[in-house]
């Protein structure tokens, strides 16, 4: 079974490079973040003569989420329970697969700006409240993958200039340690699973030949809980989508399991 992430940043822009990308890349579940764009925009007949049942969670202009899968999704939750936000953030859903039934959560973590600012301080809430779901849909889904857009660079080598960015939006002390928590409540992220080339990332600036330069950053993630980490094969990032005429800023990153 094939789990994907990739925050396409605009649905209604890049579409045919995510059909495109599915006819290559059948994979079983792929999440999408930055939607940018309202459920009754939702481009579900396409995604459906695909081949994919899809459900998402859309906002206008900016944010929103989906699960497309090859499967019928269930017990669909949309944003975090109890977390009260305006912003079209997170989709939960529940697929069968060969070995049960699979805890499916894509997040787009929020950006936070910078430190020090307001929209910082929300991301640290925001990270609070997921970490607090996570774990009470642990409790009753052991077979969970956590998926998305973090909006933050693990370790150091998980960004092209760590020194210069030391204590900056994506690096700092606080947002890696909320990282670390989802670690802690027994998620494992799975590219770590195996020897990855040097200066691995899964997105890179528009501006200044970032991804010709490979000045990026490690931001999309898998995370598997400890019922699924066994079956973990393989995990990378398809680099390929972002060399595409006018690319999402983001690349897939596909996990196996079995």
């Amino acid at each position: 079974m094939k789990i994907a992430t990739w925050n396409i940043n605009s649905l209604s822009v890049r579409l045919p490079q995510v059909l495109a990308w599915l006819q290559a890349n059948p994979v079983d579940a792929l999440a999408l973040q930055e939607l940018k764009l309202t459920d009754d925009k939702f481009p579900l007949q396409a995604l459906q003569e695909a081949g994919y049942h899809a459900v998402s969670h859309g906002q206008k202009t900016y944010n929103g989420v989906a699960w497309l899968s090859r499967t019928p999704l269930g017990d669909v939750v949309r944003n975090i329970p109890g977390f009260d936000d305006e912003q079209a953030r997170t989709i939960a859903a529940t697929v069968d697969s060969p070995a049960g039934p699979i805890r499916l959560i894509n997040g787009y973590f929020v950006n936070g700006q910078a430190p020090g600012t307001d929209k910082f301080a929300y991301k640290m809430r925001w990270l609070q409240a997921l970490q607090d779901w996570v774990r009470a849909e642990m409790a009753i889904h052991p077979r969970l993958v956590l998926v998305g857009d973090f909006n933050v660079a693990p370790e150091d080598r998980d960004s092209y200039d760590p020194v210069g960015l030391k204590d900056t939006i994506h690096h700092t002390v606080q947002e890696r340690a909320h990282f670390q928590a989802l670690l802690q409540l027994g998620l494992t992220d799975a590219f770590r699973l195996f020897e990855q080339p040097e200066k691995s990332y899964s997105w890179w600036d528009y501006r200044m030949l970032g991804f010709q330069k490979n000045r990026g950053l490690r931001i999309d993630h898998i995370l598997v809980s400890e019922a699924l980490r066994g079956s973990v094969s393989a995990c990378a990032v398809d680099r390929a989508p972002r060399k595409n005429t006018q690319p999402s800023d983001h690349a897939p990153v596909v996990v196996t399991l079995g």
